[in-house]
């Protein structure tokens, strides 16, 4: 038996918005955090009680919800660039978020970032994958001491695992730099990371 179905196997359903918004999400095929991932952010959330928490990658608001249903005090600031997912994390969040605690922000989240001046307990990362690494020293700005930083899909399906010259040549520059952002992550003294296999890859970075 697959591994990954073994694990989820085990997994009881969310609230009904939420298993009803990640039908909606794989039907359209807008992607969202895989099952085994959220089921990871969802005890690193209650482990960590964050006041705020900051998401790069909002999409039709599935992940800012889930992270809202188990941090039941945080705000919420998430971003997002694409118009049409806007559109639907708007309503979304317009008709399930009655207490106001998500903000979200339209924008290229690498310009979105440098104007924040807030620190954030949780940063979870799960936008475009090749701007990781431009992303990370505003991160680690935004990031309060002792906070987490969680990064998906580092893994880009098993790519970042195989040489340059077995993947396409499109992909070539995603690959470098994705590399240098676990690399980054690894090695810089203000954090200490676990990289993960766990749905596409997570990067668990705690600041030092």
């Amino acid at each position: 038996m697959d591994i990954t179905k073994f694990i989820l196997a085990f997994e009881s359903p969310e609230a009904d918005y939420l298993e009803e918004l990640r039908q909606i999400a794989e039907a359209s095929d807008v992607p969202i955090i895989k099952r085994e991932t959220q089921s990871l952010l969802k005890v690193l959330i209650q482990m960590k009680k964050p006041k705020r928490i900051l998401e790069i990658g909002t999409a039709i608001g599935y992940s800012a919800l889930l992270m809202k249903a188990y941090a039941i005090k945080a705000q919420i600031t998430t971003i997002e660039n694409y118009p049409k997912r806007l559109e639907l994390a708007r309503e979304n969040f317009q008709k399930l978020d009655e207490e106001g605690q998500i903000n979200l922000i339209a924008g290229d989240a690498g310009e979105v970032i440098t104007g924040l001046d807030e620190t954030y307990d949780v940063i979870f990362v799960d936008g475009p994958k090749g701007q990781y690494i431009g992303y990370l020293e505003d991160l680690l700005r935004l990031l309060a001491p002792e906070g987490i930083l969680v990064t998906d899909n580092i893994l880009q399906d098993g790519d970042v695992c195989k040489s340059r010259y077995a993947i396409r040549r499109r992909d070539h520059t995603i690959h470098k730099r994705m590399r240098e952002f676990l690399e980054a992550i690894k090695h810089d003294s203000r954090l200490t990371t676990a990289l993960l296999p766990v749905g596409d890859g997570v990067a668990l970075s705690y600041k030092n």
